[in-house]
């Protein structure tokens, strides 16, 4: 499975979206300086930069993702940027939803460690995730050991 969070614009709606609100700062600031108000200009590009790097960051926050590799002996959890990687054993690692402020996590803990997946999520997304989960491992577990 390949975990993502949902994004509204893609690079090229974002790029659109940050010209056409510069824009329209640069517009009103014009109109401002025709009024008398020669430091409106220097304020709006100080904000266009502003809100073009929030927005920025923000949708480069939409970049990280999780892979969950599952097979007849592990669990992996591969996490990305960061290539951060856990491994648990089928038949000892649970699911499990817990609520926490203001949400709800979804863990899979096995021998004493813990991690939290679907952060990104929606809370009916983690629920919908934490029951395939659930549905995937016990039909491993069932299945004869060789």
């Amino acid at each position: 499975m390949w975990l993502k969070p949902n994004r509204a614009l893609s690079r090229r709606d974002l790029r659109r979206l940050i010209g056409l609100l510069a824009a329209l700062a640069l517009t009103t600031a014009g109109l401002g300086a025709w009024q008398g108000n020669v430091f409106a200009p220097l304020f709006a590009l100080v904000e266009s930069s502003a809100v073009a790097l929030a927005l920025g960051v923000a949708w480069r926050a939409g970049d990280r993702s999780e892979r969950i590799t599952l097979d007849m002996s592990s669990l992996e959890v591969q996490s990305l940027p960061g290539r951060r990687c856990t491994r648990f054993q089928c038949y000892w690692v649970r699911v499990q939803l817990k609520d926490g402020a203001g949400h709800r996590r979804l863990l899979l803990t096995s021998h004493g460690r813990e991690l939290e997946i679907g952060v990104f999520l929606a809370d009916e997304e983690r629920a919908e995730l934490s029951r395939k989960l659930m549905v995937l491992l016990d039909d491993i577990n069932r299945q004869p050991r060789r």
